[in-house]
């Protein structure tokens, strides 16, 4: 299992690498938030292990980010132990939050835990967008018509956008979220990607691409996925 740490204090870094890699952890380390995302970008880790005082963007920001379009359990180690930074943090997805210090043995409970429950939730769902299904498993979209079912292709970014969407369907994605979250915090306010993609994945998924009935710009802050059958 790969696991991604990040943390601005290099000594923790490197006693957690070496105690989670002899428990037969695969280990990747960032040492700010910007780096953060972009290990997970570019590892897909199975379970990311942040700080929330980072240089750069703090915890909350990566998660925000992350959970974006990744369901990968997210497990906070902090020294702020109050409660509204333990309430701030959960609410933006993460999945659980450890107070600095800790003893390894907590450390490794909480792994094993957050681990379970991600795999029973199911990482992969399958969505129906009316007539079209969206399978994240195996990688395929599918439309049902009178003539049967047939495929369609979408690029390697519409997977990404329509991946976020789906993970989240139902709830406002910002298009701040979804810029990071693919093309990197540079991109963060390049919305003409953003609606390049989005017109395309309303070509290829919606009944009638003019009227979206899925795929919903919420007006100045981002887009939302509605009508989901899972």
């Amino acid at each position: 299992m790969k696991i991604l740490i990040a943390d601005d204090d290099p000594q923790l870094l490197r006693a957690l690498r070496i105690t989670l890699t002899a428990t037969g952890y695969e280990v990747r380390t960032a040492a700010d938030g910007a780096e953060a995302i972009a290990a997970a970008i570019d590892d897909r880790p199975d379970l990311l292990l942040l700080d929330l005082g980072m240089p750069r963007l703090d915890g909350v920001e990566v998660i925000q980010a992350v959970r974006g379009w990744s369901a990968a359990p997210i497990l906070v180690v902090s020294g702020r132990a109050g409660a509204a930074d333990k309430v701030e943090a959960l609410d933006a997805g993460a999945d659980d939050y450890i107070t600095k210090p800790f003893a390894v043995e907590e450390l490794l409970a909480r792994i094993r835990a957050v681990t379970r429950r991600g795999s029973a939730d199911g990482a992969n769902p399958v969505a129906r967008l009316g007539a079209v299904t969206v399978d994240l498993a195996a990688h395929s979209v599918t439309r049902l018509g009178a003539e049967g079912s047939r495929q369609i292709r979408l690029t390697p970014t519409e997977w990404q956008v329509i991946e976020i969407l789906i993970r989240n369907a139902g709830k406002l994605v910002t298009r701040q979220t979804i810029l990071t979250s693919i093309w990197g915090t540079e991109h963060a306010a390049d919305s003409g990607y953003l609606r390049l993609y989005i017109s395309q994945l309303r070509r290829k998924l919606e009944d009638v691409p003019a009227r979206p009935v899925h795929i919903i710009t919420e007006p100045g802050m981002g887009y939302r996925l509605v009508g989901v059958d899972g």
